[in-house]
């Protein structure tokens, strides 16, 4: 999938303060200690404090500058279909750091930025088919940290999520907070978030409407399981993911499915050369689609990529769904 950034709304204030990069260790003894995490159920050690990270995507970029970790960084990779960044709270950060690819990352790079840490997940930049994977990294003498939501579980061959996509998003603040030494930095984030989101929980409306991602795809579309970062965001927001029986994270499903549960409102991803304009019309044109609750009131709420995949703007993402979801269910 190509992404899009989009300005952050709840989260603005909180991170504000994170973005003129944090306070992190410098002496000789913090940048050669040995750091050792878990990281997709395995043991990693990390001999020294990266100073030279690489990133792919947004959500995982977005994660080192909400932890205040621009300087520590030797560049990013994104599609450049990713939106205005006027108003995005890490557009100091996004001028800083150089960014390397319009696309996704590569063996060449990565070693062109000099890398010491590549921090990227399965289909967010690590991939077999072209030989980009943490087995490779590591030959070349480079270490690697895998996006928890990504996490390989065993189930599939592609098969994606080991935990519930929140605490997927907080395993790896602390894990970055651990690593680079900005642990109080990483708990005051968590801290916040949480609050937010148990804020727009006890909200939730008594009749939870019944929710369909839709990212792509008109033969089938692409949508999220139980284990992609939009099932928990619409359970929090007070919704019930209809796909929420499927073990996986993104993934195809069909639109029998989709018909057969037959959802009070469908969320669009945002993002890409097809716009959430488009992709709203498709729907409410789309024959099969014509009894579905939500397509007959028109009941469709756009959400950005980068708020649908891990990443630091997913409680503001719960935030405003809830509002959606609670005025949906006053309707029904």
């Amino acid at each position: 999938m190509r992404k899009l950034l989009a300005a952050a709304l709840c989260l603005a204030a909180t991170v504000t303060a994170t973005g003129c990069g944090a306070s992190v260790e410098s002496s000789k003894e913090a940048k050669s200690r040995a750091v050792t995490l878990t990281n997709c159920g395995r043991k990693v050690t990390y001999d020294k404090v990266p100073q030279r990270v690489v990133t792919n995507d947004v959500g995982i970029t977005e994660l080192m500058f909400a932890l205040g970790l621009e300087n520590r960084m030797a560049g990013f990779a994104m599609p450049d279909d990713k939106g205005d960044l006027t108003d995005v709270p890490w557009k100091d950060a996004y001028d800083k750091v150089k960014w390397l690819s319009k696309d996704q990352l590569t063996k060449e790079n990565v070693l062109d930025a000099r890398a010491d840490l590549v921090f990227a997940g399965w289909s967010y930049g690590f991939r077999e088919d072209s030989g980009f994977t943490p087995e490779v990294l590591k030959k070349l003498g480079i270490p690697t940290y895998i996006l928890t939501e990504s996490c390989r579980n065993g189930r599939a061959k592609t098969s994606r999520g080991i935990m519930p996509p929140l605490d997927a998003l907080y395993a790896d603040l602390t894990n970055l907070g651990k690593l680079f030494g900005v642990e109080k930095r990483a708990a005051a984030l968590i801290a916040d978030f949480k609050r937010q989101v148990a804020t727009t929980v006890a909200k939730a409306p008594a009749h939870r409407p019944k929710v369909f991602l839709y990212d792509s795809g008109q033969d089938q579309p692409l949508s999220s399981g139980r284990y992609g970062a939009p099932d928990e965001i619409v359970s929090k927001a007070g919704g019930d993911n209809v796909m929420h029986d499927v073990d996986d994270s993104w993934t195809t499903v069909g639109w029998e499915s989709v018909v057969e549960r037959n959802p009070d409102v469908i969320v669009v991803c945002n993002y890409g050369d097809v716009s959430a304009e488009q992709k709203r019309k498709f729907l409410l044109s789309y024959a099969p689609l014509r009894n579905v609750s939500a397509v007959k009131h028109k009941r469709i709420f756009v959400l950005d990529y980068v708020d649908l995949v891990e990443s630091p703007r997913n409680p503001s993402a719960i935030v405003r769904l809830g509002a959606y979801l609670r005025a949906a269910a006053q309707q029904q």
